[in-house]
C-alpha cells in the first residue's frame, strides 16, 4: 500500500466521524410514519441556510401531509434534530437531558379550500410557522398546549390579509402524541385558528382557551368561518 492510500483511507474516515447522524429528525419522521404514508406527503420545505449557521429561519424543515380535508404542516427544528451536543442553538431552553431542545415541534392543521393559489397559501403558513418559531430563539417564548397568541392584529393571516382568523390558540395534536427520542421528550403543539372577538374573550378572561377549543369542535382551522362571539 502506497503513501497517498493510506492518507485516502484516513480522509475517509474523517469523512465518516463527521457524518451527521439526524436521530432527532429520525424520532419524529418515525412517528408521522404512524399516521400518514409517503404517499400522503405533499410537499416538505427545508430551509436553505440554517439558523446555527446564520440563516433567518429557524425551523430546519416543515413537512405538509394530505389529511383528508385538511392540510396537516409538521414543524422539525425545535428540537434537537441531530445529535445532542447540538445544543447551542437551544442556548435559552433550560438545559434538560430529558428535554430535547425546547421540548416542541409545532403542528397546524388548514381547511382545503377552493383557493386562488393553494400553493402561495401554504408558503404563507409556513412562513408563520418560521415566525412563531423565531419568537422562541430570540425571545425565549415558550408554547404549551390550552395557551393563546394574540398580537392584537386585525388583518387576516392568508396570503390576502381577508379571513377572519387573526391569531391563534394551542391544543394538543391528537394524531401526533408526545414521543421519546434519543435526545429527550418531544411533544406537538397544535396551533389552531380564531378570530380577534375571541381572542379578546380569552384575553378578558371570560373564557378558557379549552372552552373555546370545545366550542369549536374542531382542530382544523378554516379561514372564513364565522366567529363564535
Amino acid at each position: 500500500m502506497g503513501i497517498f492510500d493510506g492518507l485516502k483511507k484516513n480522509k475517509q474516515k474523517e469523512q465518516e466521524d463527521v457524518e451527521v447522524k439526524a436521530y432527532g429528525w429520525d424520532a419524529i419522521q418515525n412517528a408521522i410514519d404512524q399516521v400518514y404514508t409517503k404517499q400522503e406527503l405533499r410537499n416538505h420545505y427545508g430551509t436553505l441556510i440554517k439558523w446555527r449557521l446564520g440563516g433567518d429561519d429557524p425551523l430546519d424543515g416543515i413537512s405538509i401531509y394530505d389529511c383528508e380535508d385538511c392540510w396537516h404542516f409538521i414543524t422539525f427544528g425545535l428540537t434537537e434534530l441531530y445529535e445532542k451536543q447540538d445544543l447551542g442553538i437551544f442556548a435559552s431552553a433550560e438545559e434538560n437531558k430529558e428535554i430535547s431542545g425546547y421540548g416542541m415541534e409545532f403542528t397546524f392543521k388548514l381547511k382545503k379550500d377552493a383557493y386562488e393559489d393553494e400553493e402561495a397559501e401554504i408558503r404563507c403558513i409556513c412562513a408563520i410557522l418560521q415566525s412563531i418559531a423565531k419568537l422562541t430563539f430570540t425571545k425565549g417564548m415558550m408554547f404549551r398546549p390550552y395557551e393563546y397568541l394574540y398580537t392584537g392584529q386585525k388583518q387576516g393571516i392568508d396570503t390576502k390579509t381577508e379571513s377572519n382568523i387573526t391569531g391563534f390558540i394551542t391544543v394538543p395534536d391528537a394524531k401526533l402524541p408526545e414521543i421519546d427520542t434519543p435526545n429527550g421528550k418531544v411533544a406537538f403543539v397544535e396551533f389552531v385558528g380564531v378570530t380577534d372577538s375571541e381572542l379578546l374573550k380569552l384575553k378578558n378572561n371570560e373564557t378558557t382557551v379549552a372552552e373555546l377549543y370545545d366550542k369549536l369542535g374542531t382542530d382544523v382551522t378554516t379561514y372564513h368561518r364565522s366567529s363564535l362571539y
